[in-house]
């Protein structure tokens, strides 16, 4: 059987579904979700640490490696809304396929184009290759977040969320010591091939295999479906309208997560993308030593999304959307500024290297408590939706990753740093405002109460 009209088998005129399996079929959903986002963040991470190799190399300043990591985060926030759009447009079987092939394609463009160009026509086309790859992967959380909306029931969604980012630190962990080992022996245009070449089979097995919604899956069992409809979910919807579109923009409470996520993510992509050259243009370690000590802080950050999954789960099912989704931001974010100052202020690099690594893990415990929110307020606009406050964190990105590279250019990293303990200050404020019990209805202009999880 193939497609979604055979979804469902035929027996004497009827239609069956399988017995339930060890391992409910939405889990193996989750599984390919998980593991799109930890390739997407090797790929994502790797050229942050061949940095080291790429600027000698190519005679780049560190300015020019600046401006092509924020092409990446560029075209990453120009398509998270659209890209949000259209995955409820097409859904999220074909979209991630296109994503993980327009993901090589950019990895390959990266790695020959050196063998071919030089000077500004080289700076245009990794550029390129960067917004490209940015542009591609921008709908990948608000997609996963329409298929966790169709598949997983409320009180799971926080837990969910939360774990899906536990493999972006994981693939960002992953993503350090073996670029940076492999660059040492090959050298960075080939470990960027090897580390970005495994996203195709699995994008292509994922759109064999996976499914937008429990109905249109052949695997899933009649029992598994019964509970799934219990629970009242929507499918992602397809006739979003302009009109549906600037009611969205115009709720509070996305503009509230939208501000709150853009000021977290100035510290995410602090951590996430500089990491690595602070400890060996500031603390002086060496490049082998900077790539195992960089793995600290993206594990942390892995660990703290899945911790911090499993505790909005609980606070959300103990005290509903309105207070549960809140209470990790407002109390991790401001001690994750409170660990960045240490770190910036202490003479010990190893202390430092500590302080950076619990500043990331708790930034990162508050990622299940965003994505569950943009779940609970957007409900079948919940793509649209996580698309809009993804934009936030992407413009987070395009605004902040200029101004370090600057700033750290010039010596200036304490002054870096310093602005990322504000940010976190800003987005646990910006909680304090949020009421994710509050549903934005694309279709009647109207707001319904949410405050107990389905």
């Amino acid at each position: 059987m193939t497609g979604d009209a055979l979804a469902l088998r035929t027996v004497s005129g009827a239609t069956s579904r399988p017995n339930p399996q060890w391992l409910a079929i939405r889990w193996r959903i989750f599984g390919f979700l998980f593991g799109i986002g930890f390739l997407e963040y090797v790929q994502q991470r790797g050229l942050t640490v061949a940095a080291e190799q790429m600027m000698p190399s190519l005679h780049f300043t560190q300015m020019q490696i600046g401006w092509v990591e924020q092409a990446f985060v560029f075209g990453y926030a120009l398509f998270s809304i659209p890209g949000g759009m259209l995955g409820q447009r097409f859904g999220a079987r074909w979209s991630f396929l296109a994503i993980g092939i327009i993901s090589v394609f950019c990895i390959a463009l990266t790695v020959l184009a050196p063998e071919l160009m030089s000077g500004s026509l080289l700076f245009v086309v990794l550029y390129a290759a960067q917004f490209l790859m940015g542009a591609a992967q921008a709908p990948t959380f608000p997609v996963s977040t329409g298929v966790f909306e169709s598949w997983f029931p409320a009180r799971q969604w926080p837990l969910v969320q939360g774990m899906q980012t536990m493999g972006l630190g994981f693939g960002a962990a992953v993503a350090a010591p073996l670029v940076a080992n492999l660059m040492i022996t090959v050298g960075w245009q080939r470990a960027l091939l090897w580390t970005g070449l495994p996203a195709l089979p699995l994008a292509i097995w994922w759109a064999w295999y996976g499914r937008n919604t429990p109905q249109q899956h052949p695997s899933v069992s009649e029992a598994e479906l019964a509970d799934l409809q219990a629970l009242s979910n929507r499918e992602p919807s397809s006739q979003l309208n302009l009109a549906d579109f600037l009611i969205i923009l115009r709720d509070r409470n996305v503009q509230l997560l939208t501000f709150a996520y853009f000021s977290m993510n100035y510290l995410f992509y602090l951590l996430g993308n500089w990491c690595f050259l602070y400890l060996v243009q500031e603390r002086h370690f060496s490049i082998v030593e900077s790539g195992w000590l960089a793995v600290a802080p993206p594990i942390a950050s892995g660990l703290g999304a899945g911790l911090g999954g499993i505790i909005a789960s609980l606070l959300y099912v103990r005290f509903g959307g309105r207070l549960g989704l809140k209470l990790t931001p407002i109390t991790a974010l401001p001690l994750s500024a409170i660990a960045l100052l240490f770190a910036v202020y202490t003479n010990n690099p190893y202390l430092a290297v500590g302080m950076l690594t619990l500043c990331y893990g708790l930034v990162e415990l508050t990622e299940g408590s965003f994505w569950a929110a943009a779940m609970n307020v957007g409900r079948s606009n919940a793509m649209v939706v996580g698309g809009t406050m993804n934009m936030g964190a992407a413009v987070g990105g395009v605004i902040g990753i200029p101004i370090v590279a600057y700033l750290s250019g010039h010596g200036l990293w304490t002054e870096a740093l310093d602005l990322g303990a504000v940010c976190a200050v800003a987005s646990a404020i910006a909680w304090c405002f949020i009421d994710a019990s509050q549903e934005v209805d694309a279709k009647t202009d109207a707001s319904l109460i949410r405050d107990e999880p389905a």
